[in-house]
């Protein structure tokens, strides 16, 4: 385990050097999220006018009506399409740094544009497989929650590296979902240990950040607003950071493992030894 820590670490670091290069790559992250949040709100602001919460008081089980299925999936398939559409930007201007390029910001919503129809074609499969996710956990609230957990988990895994294929190769949801799991059995999996390291390393950077939180509300509680405010409005903001840095960085080195395994081609800005162990079974 601290092996993985410890190359994450590697990794990290060495994604933090191209994303010092290109600060820019942060606005992909910001844009996602306040994309994400209109999203929620254009379809939770009509729901709520529209009288639903009391629907849904009067029905515990809402998604029997055939309507609020379609509307789930409108909601799925919006929310995947932003998210992967930001996402391909960011990996783009990665894969262009890596590449000897000097990426910008335009660089990145043109790659995102041209592929917009593979975009969408994902966001559709998405939307669909997440879907039938939420219809197995609510057959069964145990028993359901159990294997949807697990097919999920088996879907995130297998469609790793879906985001850099679509940006690279251009294929579609069904080939880009093949090739994904094509690349992470030639590594044997072995590239999603690079993620375990990386997460631990942002879960001790968020701790100051939730520290300023308690300790901001504490203070509230006491009455002391001007102070706790203060307090909240810094762990927000660190939060905020740690969160966009953090996006950015799983995203380069998404781009960096995807470009080694594929192309046995070593990113610029990155240390062969550290990808090779990154691919601990790659033989």
């Amino acid at each position: 385990m601290f092996e993985r820590i410890a190359n994450g670490w590697e990794l990290a670091k060495e994604s933090a050097r191209v994303l010092r290069l290109d600060k820019e790559l942060l606005v992909f992250p910001l844009l996602s999220g306040i994309a994400c949040l209109i999203v929620l709100a254009s379809f939770a602001v009509p729901l709520w006018l529209g009288g639903y919460p009391e629907a849904l008081s009067e029905d515990p089980e809402p998604l029997r009506e055939p309507l609020n299925w379609l509307i789930l999936f409108a909601f799925y398939f919006v929310n995947y399409f932003v998210i992967v559409c930001f996402n391909s930007a960011l990996v783009a201007c990665a894969v262009i740094r890596f590449r000897g390029g000097d990426p910008t910001l335009a660089d990145g919503f043109r790659a995102a544009g041209n592929r917009l129809p593979q975009i969408a074609g994902w966001a559709l499969v998405s939307a669909t497989v997440g879907v039938i996710l939420r219809a197995i956990e609510s057959r069964s609230e145990r028993a359901g929650r159990f294997v949807a957990g697990l097919l999920g988990t088996a879907w995130t895994i297998a469609t790793y590296f879906v985001v850099p294929v679509l940006v690279v190769e251009r294929l579609g949801p069904i080939e880009a979902c093949k090739r994904s799991v094509a690349v992470l059995r030639r590594t044997w999996g072995e590239a999603l240990s690079a993620n375990f390291g990386i997460g631990v390393i942002v879960f001790l950077a968020m701790l100051p950040a939730i520290a300023l939180l308690f300790g901001g509300g504490v203070l509230l509680a006491q009455e002391q607003f001007a102070l706790g405010g203060a307090l909240l409005g810094l762990g927000l903001v660190a939060l905020l950071v740690v969160s966009l840095v953090s996006s950015a960085l799983n995203a380069i080195v998404l781009a960096a493992l995807y470009l080694y395994a594929a192309d046995d081609a070593v990113p610029r800005g990155f240390d062969q030894r550290v990808l090779e162990r990154a691919f601990a079974g790659r033989g």
